[in-house]
């Protein structure tokens, strides 16, 4: 490569930072306590409300996304009670991980990797535990790019059940619909540095009136985790600990262009890109994991083939300029993941479905050079 410092950075987050929020950040510093950093976290909570779809405030923690989502179940669940984790993937098992490593009473229900939850199968399983608390999601399932249908799922909960519901939002909320509110979410969770396009360091959290309430009942809480405390704080425009005010004033201007292009907009414009990719990879004749019905428009992922294992693939990607994700836990070195969210266009999946094709070329792979790019701009060209 000519150009050591030039890459075309394609992993399911962090994701590329746009030039104007990185110009955001670099604002002189302002004091934390002073009454324009008020004004700056004030501004960001409430500007939140449209990417949560909520009306409650939205906290802003200076922690990554597993922080928001230890926070959940430390502040919702005490001692000896009951949940259940929909876990369809590495990060539904890091939420199991966490309800048991405080030692609740987990309910694992087990989805196979690649396939979104069936409102059926989630049925069954929670009329057998009548007493769960508290049902975890992954909205959007990182490790395999499934987006889990969570309106349904929802349903089924409230249906069946009076537990409350936490949605593991961090690697799909800003890119797809979200309608907390409607949909009866009580917690809802996001992470910096996945489509809201920032770097990492910011969780944010949107909490139900019911979810505080049964929060209020606990009295084992985390200090720095403790949602109240953050509550509390957001009431005098504030934060209960040091804020990262150089990501809130990135996250102000991520929220402009949030505004400027509309929300619909966004949606639709991470469906594109869904679509081409999956196309793209489809005419390559390489074997995706997950079905259409369940593909996620923020990550796709795609099985090695035979004679060559993705990680072989993604070394020449990265001699190439292109940098791709791995798979996780038993899917290390079976699959690789495209990241295409947040400051992602249709010109992004272009070159990287080029970059994809010169690789597999260099690996001798029999592949029709200029398939995958031409079948994505087919699909390109028919949606404009």
């Amino acid at each position: 490569m000519p150009f050591n410092e030039k890459f075309h950075l394609r992993i399911p987050g962090p994701t590329p930072i746009p030039p104007r929020i990185q110009q955001a950040m670099t604002h002189p510093m302002i004091g934390h306590r002073s009454s324009e950093a008020s004004t700056l976290i004030r501004e960001c909570s409430d500007r939140l409300k449209r990417v949560f779809g909520t009306q409650q405030q939205p906290l802003l923690l200076t922690s990554s996304g597993t922080s928001a989502l230890e926070a959940a179940v430390v502040n919702l669940l005490a001692p000896r009670e009951e949940a259940i984790v929909v876990v369809t993937g590495a990060f539904g098992e890091r939420f199991a991980k966490v309800v048991e490593r405080y030692g609740f009473r987990l309910h694992r229900l087990n989805i196979p990797w690649g396939n979104a939850c069936d409102p059926d199968t989630l049925k069954h399983f929670i009329q057998s535990y009548p007493n769960v608390q508290v049902v975890f999601f992954t909205y959007c399932e990182t490790s395999t790019g499934v987006l889990n249908p969570i309106t349904e799922l929802i349903q089924v909960v409230h249906r069946y059940s009076d537990a409350l519901v936490v949605v593991d939002g961090v690697s799909c909320l800003g890119a797809v619909l979200s309608q907390m509110d409607n949909w009866n979410i009580d917690i809802l969770i996001t992470g910096s540095q996945k489509a809201m396009m920032l770097p990492p360091g910011l969780a944010f959290m949107a909490v139900s009136e019911r979810a505080w309430n049964k929060m209020k009942q606990n009295s084992v809480r985390s200090f720095y985790l403790d949602l109240l405390a953050y509550r509390s704080s957001l009431e005098k425009d504030s934060t209960p600990y040091t804020p990262a005010i150089s990501l809130l004033l990135g996250l102000k201007e991520a929220l402009n262009m949030l505004d400027e292009e509309g929300f619909n907009h966004v949606i639709e414009r991470h469906h594109l890109l869904k679509k081409m990719t999956r196309a793209g990879v489809s005419a390559l004749g390489l074997k995706l994991m997950t079905s259409e019905q369940d593909a996620s428009p923020t990550v796709t992922s795609i099985y090695g083939g035979e004679g060559w294992r993705s990680d072989d693939l993604r070394h020449i990607l990265r001699q190439l300029g292109m940098v791709v994700a791995g798979g996780q836990q038993h899917l290390k070195g079976e699959i690789f993941r495209i990241g295409h969210m947040g400051y992602c266009d249709a010109f992004d999946i272009i070159t990287v479905l080029s970059a994809l094709e010169m690789a597999l070329t260099k690996m001798n792979v029999p592949i029709d050079l200029g398939a995958g790019v031409r079948a994505a701009q087919e699909v390109w060209r028919d949606h404009v």
